[in-house]
């Protein structure tokens, strides 16, 4: 019987193949007592299989695929962290010598103690953790059982499989990406999830959030995946197997042709000129920048010189990974910002707990509470701006004292610089991250104060709208199109061409083709996402013309209604 399913889709392509399901490990475990001579072996059995679990991650990270995302590292840094909570790695031990029981019921009790601790945060950002916790649980309930990770996919070469999960995990997937799945679907997750990050980073269709797909999907079942839509179509008839045929014909014709404008210079119809850059986090990204025609560094992350390790980078480290990366782009512009560390992402020894820790002692409110941490940073970019055109992007300033703190630190590393004649670019730009909702509603000082701007969407959206985007219970209310976000929007960019300083978007909607034709409407010239974005952003601003968007944008920035503002928006886009 034929029928279809409606998801989230955040991977596009379409995808046409066979289903294999993924089995849905729960923590649903037997309880039995043991005999006390049996306890150290039990203890010893939990300690390898945590072993175990930990080598896992650490294979995965090393093995790390050349196109994951850039915050890969940073997920599966979280499950680390995670695993080695003493709630997962202490008490389970301390409760199979106390209460003498079996190792899996000691990991499911102590689990669901740590879950329970998670529900009860009134932060969204930090409930919507207890998934990973479940996630890492489960990971070493499996080699207790003796099962790691998860049973592949048996060998098939006569058709292409489509992976059906009810969860699947960032390093599930990292994992699954050999076995060369045509699609993946999932029943959880939702649009800014981390699997959907992943996801698109593999340019693996994918949809998630479908619910039920994987009760509903038998092993072996006919799918169609659309990932534009986030339609899922379970044994479909000879008509529209056809037709999806056809449409899947033209989608990788599409891609092919893209690839065709890799060394095209991104300019409008009219002849404006569109600076199309990349988000990178460590340089091994340089080859994928230039594969895909990217002008620029527009984002490199350095906090992730800082994770998964144990000894913290030293300045000589940091300075020979700026270097590369400056040296490596042949004088186009490298825009490095200082470490956005805290909150998700935290370094071994400087562990901080918060309530909210999206809100709390995160990016450059960190560097200020660790000066030498900071100095030792600053002391390596400087000396990177020696050796190509580098821009240093201080994230999550929210004013003037932020500002002038910053200043003084950067003024203080060049001092000390010049008094050991070491060389570095004396006029080096410094930039600020807008991220914050006073920092777009201050914006005259930042302008004045600052050498360029750049907009962090991802965390703009989400504090204006008070909407964890990874929590799937509020998920559907993370809206980019929503008309206080287009406002600040408009203000941030037109502010900043009102004072000539440059502005330029660095968030997941710089890369989404829909809101391209609205940002150039709005004034914004420059870009910047994951590198495997820039070719249809690019093909997007070959065919528009400026002087056509002024309109229709305006009309969408009146708008307060949302079926009004995306159907003006389908127009600006048609």
């Amino acid at each position: 019987m034929t029928f279809a399913l409606h998801g989230i889709a955040v991977s596009s392509g379409i995808a046409i193949g066979h289903a294999h399901l993924l089995s849905h490990t729960s923590l649903e475990v037997l309880h039995y007592n043991l005999p006390p001579q049996l306890i150290h072996e039990e203890v010893a059995r939990f300690d390898v299989a945590l072993q175990a679990t930990r080598q896992e991650f650490i294979s995965l990270r090393a093995n790390r695929p050349q196109h994951a995302a850039v915050e890969f590292d940073a997920f599966l840094e979280l499950h680390l962290m995670i695993l080695e909570d003493p709630l997962l790695s202490v008490a389970p031990r301390e409760m199979i010598t106390r209460e003498r029981c079996n190792a899996e019921w000691a990991l499911k009790t102590q689990t669901e103690i740590l879950v329970a601790q998670f529900d009860e945060f009134e932060d969204a950002y930090l409930r919507e953790r207890q998934l990973d916790v479940k996630q890492v649980a489960v990971r070493l309930l499996k080699q207790l059982l003796g099962q790691p990770g998860h049973q592949p996919a048996p060998a098939r070469h006569d058709v292409e499989m489509i992976l059906v999960a009810h969860d699947l995990s960032p390093a599930d997937l990292i994992q699954f990406k050999p076995q060369q799945y045509a699609a993946f679907i999932t029943d959880l997750g939702g649009a800014t999830s981390h699997t959907a990050i992943v996801a698109r980073s593999l340019n693996t269709p994918c949809v998630v959030g479908l619910h039920h797909a994987r009760e509903l999907i038998r092993e072996d079942d006919l799918l169609i995946l659309d990932g534009e839509q986030g339609v899922l179509i379970v044994n479909p008839d000879k008509a529209i197997l056809a037709e999806y045929k056809l449409r899947q014909s033209a989608w990788e014709l599409d891609r092919k042709k893209l690839k065709r404008l890799r060394g095209a210079r991104a300019n409008t119809l009219d002849g404006s000129v569109i600076e199309l850059h990349a988000n990178i986090e460590k340089p091994d990204d340089l080859s994928e920048v230039k594969e895909h025609g990217a002008t620029g560094i527009g984002l490199f992350r350095s906090e992730f010189l800082f994770l998964n390790r144990d000894v913290l980078p030293d300045e000589e480290e940091q300075f020979l990974a700026y270097k590369a990366v400056a040296e490596g782009m042949d004088g186009q512009p490298v825009t490095i910002r200082t470490f956005d560390l805290g909150a998700d992402k935290q370094i071994k020894g400087a562990e901080r707990v918060a309530n909210n820790p999206a809100l709390g002692l995160r990016a450059i409110r960190l560097c200020l509470a660790e000066p030498q941490l900071f100095r030792t940073q600053l002391r390596a970019l400087l000396r990177a701006t020696h050796y190509g055109n580098v821009k240093i992007l201080v994230p999550m300033l929210s004013g003037a004292a932020e500002i002038n703190q910053t200043l003084q630190f950067i003024e203080a590393t060049k001092q000390a610089l010049d008094a050991e004649n070491i060389p570095y670019d004396k006029d080096v730009k410094i930039g600020g991250m807008i991220e914050i909702p006073a920092a777009a509603l201050a914006l005259t000082v930042f302008a004045k104060k600052l050498d360029f701007l750049s907009i962090g969407t991802n965390d703009l959206i989400q504090y204006t709208l008070a909407i964890d985007r990874t929590d799937e219970e509020v998920a559907h209310l993370y809206d980019p199109l929503h008309p206080a976000v287009l406002h600040l929007l408009a203000h941030v960019i037109s502010t900043a061409n009102k004072f000539g300083v440059p502005i330029s978007v660095c968030g997941e909607m710089a890369g989404e083709l829909a809101y391209t034709r609205l940002f150039l409407g709005l004034g914004l010239r420059q870009f910047s996402m994951s590198p495997a974005q820039v070719p249809a952003i690019k093909q997007r601003v070959l065919t528009s013309s400026l002087g056509d968007l002024g309109l229709l944008t305006q009309k969408i920035l009146r708008a307060d209604d949302p079926l009004k503002i995306r159907e003006l928006l389908d127009k600006l886009n048609a």
